[in-house]
């Protein structure tokens, strides 16, 4: 399909974007004049707050720029292969945070994440030469997972190379689509420098997971649909890997509104993006550790950087505790799966020191296979002395296990696992071990089952669960 012949596609529409902006232009002026100030997190980073939407629209409106049209053009054209994702209103989250949260569940596409926007956009600009010389890219698993789908769409070979640590899952939902999976390297960056090798040595046309300004503009059009369902929304946060999504959403967001903030979301032990804002250019990291493989990224987009450095109000970087936590808030409270990278949203959320506001939380991502949700869960349940074990020392004779086992049952303690140490001192008469993993309901029921146990004679001391 031809690029004119995308763009005539999509001209009919009722409404253009420009007449959203319109729109947008008008109720913005309802937003109370606090939304002007800095914004102010926990450990974040400020970036340039001065956005002029003339400034923005001079510099965008260039030819291989992410534009108005364009934009406009993605939004038509990403709907063939999209679900509509409707946010979601969090009682849950606006009660523990004191905004409102609502939350834009993206792990509900197709392929179970966003990156079909970008990757879907991407391919249907291409002439038909280039997908006819095959596709290739590389990808953690939900780019990878876009393109092959896209490119089964359009009939054409796609060959990913995904980094040895990919879950399964997402290996095995890649090679479903039809696609060439090769499996390489540790991390992200790894896996693109062989998919470079690759495309030079077989001709394949390369399709960049985030540092393209084709791809960006159809992972922004999610900027659109939330200001089209949530005019008056003030704060906008994004995960960061590479950069894709935050530069196609945090430029159209302010396009459409200069007073929306957008902020970006990376994790601790991956944070190139608030490294090379602190530089003032590209950077790459020694080493990236984080349980959220999905933005395991060392270097960031080239291409992106300056408009993140234009348009994004702030990073907030987010430990991978937090991350374990809020997958089990999801779960019990939303039942929905969101896999690690896509929970940084919902855990910095706490780290957003604002209050009364619309905050969006884009959940890009639900791609997790089953060992790693159960690793997860049983993480979560432990942190939040939901399960806990403690050692205790009591002699070895009959009738010690019935009575200290007796004391949690009063407690309305649940005995999980039982280890019994008859080795833990040379005189088996004086004391043995025993180590009890229990279930509790929480941080205070597990004290009060210490405290039995303490005011019973025996001195419990809580240790590292194995469980």
């Amino acid at each position: 399909m031809a690029k004119e012949a995308q763009t005539n596609e999509v001209s009919g529409k009722e409404e253009t974007l420009k007449e959203q902006i319109s729109k947008t232009e008008g109720v913005s002026m309802e937003k109370e004049t606090s939304m002007e100030e800095e914004t102010s997190m926990e450990g974040g980073q400020s970036t340039d707050g001065g956005h002029s939407a003339e400034a923005l629209q001079e510099e965008l409106y260039s030819e291989e720029g992410l534009t108005l049209e364009k934009f406009e053009e993605a939004s038509e054209v990403v709907k063939r292969v999209t679900l509509e994702t409707k946010l979601v209103f969090s009682e849950y989250l606006s009660a523990q945070t004191g905004n409102k949260v609502y939350l834009k569940p993206e792990n509900m596409q197709l392929t179970g994440a966003y990156k079909l926007r970008g990757a879907y956009y991407k391919i249907c600009t291409l002439s038909e030469e280039e997908r006819a010389k095959g596709l290739i890219t590389a990808s953690a698993g939900n780019h990878a997972q876009g393109v092959a789908y896209a490119a089964k769409a359009y009939g054409a070979k796609a060959v990913i190379v995904m980094p040895t640590t990919t879950p399964l899952m997402k290996v095995n939902r890649t090679k479903g689509y039809g696609a060439e999976v090769v499996l390489y390297g540790d991390v992200y960056d790894e896996a693109c420098a062989k998919a470079y090798e690759l495309a030079e040595a077989n001709g394949y046309t390369f399709i960049h997971p985030f540092d393209d300004l084709t791809v960006a503009t159809g992972q922004g059009t999610i900027a659109m649909e939330i200001v089209k369902e949530l005019p008056l929304v003030d704060y906008i946060l994004v995960p960061i890997g590479g950069g894709g999504l935050a530069t196609g959403v945090a430029t159209l967001a302010k396009l459409l509104n200069p007073k929306i903030k957008v902020i970006g979301v990376e994790p601790a032990g991956a944070n190139c993006m608030q490294m090379s804002l602190e530089q003032g250019h590209v950077v790459t990291l020694p080493k990236v550790t984080t349980i959220a493989d999905g933005t395991a990224v060392k270097t960031p987009g080239s291409k992106l950087f300056p408009y993140i450095q234009k348009n994004l109000d702030g990073i907030i970087t987010v430990e991978d505790h937090e991350l374990v936590v809020s997958f089990l808030d999801m779960v019990e409270n939303h039942k929905i799966i969101v896999e690690n990278s896509g929970l940084l949203t919902v855990a910095a959320l706490k780290h957003l020191n604002v209050r009364g506001k619309k905050v969006v939380s884009i959940l890009s991502g639900g791609n997790m296979d089953v060992t790693t949700m159960s690793s997860v869960v049983q993480q979560g349940l432990i942190m939040r002395d939901r399960i806990f074990t403690v050692s205790i020392l009591l002699p070895d004779k009959p009738g010690e296990l019935y009575k200290v086992s007796g004391i949690i049952a009063r407690a309305n303690g649940n005995v999980v696992e039982l280890e019994h140490n008859q080795f833990v001192t040379t005189n088996r008469n004086t004391a043995v071990e025993l180590r009890i993993t229990m279930e509790a309901f929480g941080t205070e029921h597990k004290n009060q089952i210490m405290t039995s146990l303490e005011e019973a004679g025996y001195k419990p001391r809580q240790v590292n669960s194995s469980f």
